[in-house]
């Protein structure tokens, strides 16, 4: 007699067997560590079950769903994908081939290296006519905004699009184009975390519409996110925005509210000019988040965007947008993320905590007065300081920058001026490579013992100054003090590094310490807590651990190299 897999049922197990097993699962370790720990001061369970969602939100659970499907802008998201160009004819070449293979949201950073001159203005506003676009300007006296002179009354309803700017730019008779933006983006390249940008979104509406009627601000209204690494975080982030864009509505007595665009790209903060393909994997993530986020339009950045993109890369770019958008089926499913215990509560967390920021922002004033006492400043600062001490200690992983680095990998020599200015994460360890690449360093690592002994942390010191672009000599098995000592007198190094067993370092390094020459710097790999103010009376540098901050440790490096080279 066969079984129907559907008549089966597997018994279920309480939140409280669950935690029993795990506790079981990290033998010995705290159950508190299954718990992270958010930029957003939020903290992420390790389980979340139906029963933990409702009771958190009861019944304010369906009119969250509701209401971030309702207010859905679109069906479809755009591919908005940037043209390139350093003159005006491969602008409109690229311009031209981008539309022919699947963007249909014309992206143009006015910051070009060509001016816009009559003729190119009125090429492009032959495209405009057809095509949705984004204008990312400076000013409201852009020279690229002069396009929207060039249209005859009977087309400006044609005209569909975007305009992003620090202040809003006012256009005659185009209906269908949105230029009151709350531009997130700015401070989301300073350091902001999701919260944050949520809450500055909602008070710089708060501050445009002070001056227009709300149903007509609505209509030519949108905002624009970048959205960064953290998957889950900005899948929330997104459908967060359209709950509390309804809260916000509320308070101006709309009860209906007209759903506003969400315009985003994928941010650079993490993107590096180091191992760069890695950036599409970054790139990929980004724009899938961006996707069942329920984004409207969406910029991928080529990987090669922070030096200068060729036309491959931006090929590759805009193909991982349409990629996804074809392959996933996401579109074809209202709200994809709707349902889910963990990012419905994380949803609603960021609503609760955006929503407080927000309503202390207007308290003390409003998005300027907030702005102009440095309280945004600030409290900003302080994120972007904890995200780069996560990474230069390695508690977040850059991959190809801060861990798994190809120490052969060379930095680009072109800088792409528009995104110069961006704190991105990578930037101390970009230093490093140029730092230690002009100083050329003679480093090695004293391996002593057989290999299965030294090797895990021999791996480690490579791995650790591969992330300066520094490939340190081995010495092989060293197998005794004495061969040990011999080798140690005998070298050329600037800089040895000890890496062994416990008890074979603590033999050897007070042994070393006794007949190193004066002009080497000994540092030992591993935490030696009981030795450690012994051996640097003695003459040792310093230790290399897990967990160390590597930047601060590999300038400290190389400025006892520069001393002992002079």
């Amino acid at each position: 007699m066969s079984i129907q897999m559907k008549d089966i049922e597997f018994q279920t197990a309480s939140y409280d067997q669950w935690k029993e097993e795990a506790i079981k699962a990290l033998k010995g370790k705290p159950f508190e560590t299954l718990f992270t720990n958010l930029a957003e001061d939020v903290t992420l369970s390790p389980l979340y079950t139906q029963s933990m969602l409702v009771d958190k939100l009861g019944e304010d659970l369906e009119k969250q769903i509701a209401t971030i499907r309702s207010l859905q802008s679109s069906e479809q998201l755009l591919a908005a994908q940037q043209i390139f160009g350093d003159t005006a004819e491969q602008f409109f070449a690229g311009l031209q081939d981008s539309i022919e293979r699947g963007n249909n949201c014309i992206t143009i950073d006015s910051r070009t290296t060509f001016k816009w001159e009559e003729e190119n203005l009125q090429k492009l506003a032959s495209y405009l006519i057809e095509y949705p676009f984004k204008f990312i300007v400076q000013n409201k006296n852009d020279s690229l905004l002069q396009v929207f002179n060039k249209f005859e009354q009977a087309d400006k309803e044609k005209v569909n699009g975007f305009i992003i700017s620090d202040s809003p730019v006012e256009l005659d008779d185009f209906d269908n184009v949105r230029t009151f933006c709350a531009n997130t983006v700015t401070y989301h390249y300073e350091g902001a975390n999701a919260v944050q940008e949520l809450a500055i979104a909602l008070a710089i509406a708060a501050k445009q519409v002070k001056e227009n009627n709300f149903e007509q601000f609505s209509k030519n209204f949108f905002v624009n996110f970048a959205i960064d690494t953290q998957f889950f975080v900005e899948i929330a982030k997104l459908r967060a925005f359209r709950v509390l864009w309804k809260a916000f509505s509320s308070a101006y007595g709309v009860t209906n509210p007209i759903a506003v665009p969400i315009v985003a790209e994928n941010s650079l903060r993490s993107y590096s000019k180091l191992d760069v393909y890695v950036n599409l994997l970054r790139a990929g993530n980004e724009a899938f988040s961006g996707l069942i986020g329920g984004a409207d339009a969406f910029t991928v950045h080529p990987h090669d965007v922070l030096s200068k993109p060729t036309d491959k890369s931006i090929r590759i770019a805009r193909n991982v947008l349409l990629v996804l958008k074809e392959e996933s089926q996401v579109e074809n499913v209202l709200d994809p993320a709707g349902g889910s215990y963990f990012v419905e509560t994380l949803t609603a967390e960021f609503v609760e905590k955006a929503w407080a920021l927000f309503l202390e922002i207007e308290e003390f004033g409003g998005f300027d007065a907030y702005v102009e006492s440095g309280k945004l400043q600030a409290s900003i600062v302080e994120v972007y300081n904890d995200r780069l001490k996560a990474v230069e200690t390695r508690k977040q992983s850059l991959i190809g920058t801060n861990i798994y680095a190809n120490p052969v990998d060379e930095l680009p020599a072109e800088t792409n001026e528009t995104f110069a200015s961006i704190k991105r994460l990578p930037i101390p360890f970009e230093q490093l490579r140029e730092k230690y690449n002009a100083a050329q360093p003679k480093i090695a690592i004293l391996t002593f013992g057989k290999l299965k002994d030294f090797k895990p942390r021999a791996d480690f010191v490579a791995g650790f100054f591969a992330t300066a672009g520094v490939t340190p000599d081995q010495s092989g098995e060293i197998l005794s003090v004495e061969i040990a000592k011999e080798w140690l007198q005998n070298v050329n190094y600037d800089y040895v590094i000890v890496a062994a067993k416990d008890e074979d370092t603590k033999e050897l390094v007070p042994t070393l310490l006794s007949v190193k020459p004066e002009n080497l710097i000994l540092d030992a790999a591993g935490k030696f807590k009981d030795e450690q103010s012994e051996w640097l009376e003695k003459g040792l540098n310093g230790f290399i651990f897990a967990g160390q901050n590597i930047v601060e440790k590999l300038n400290e490096v190389l400025e006892s190299v520069k001393g002992v080279q002079q």
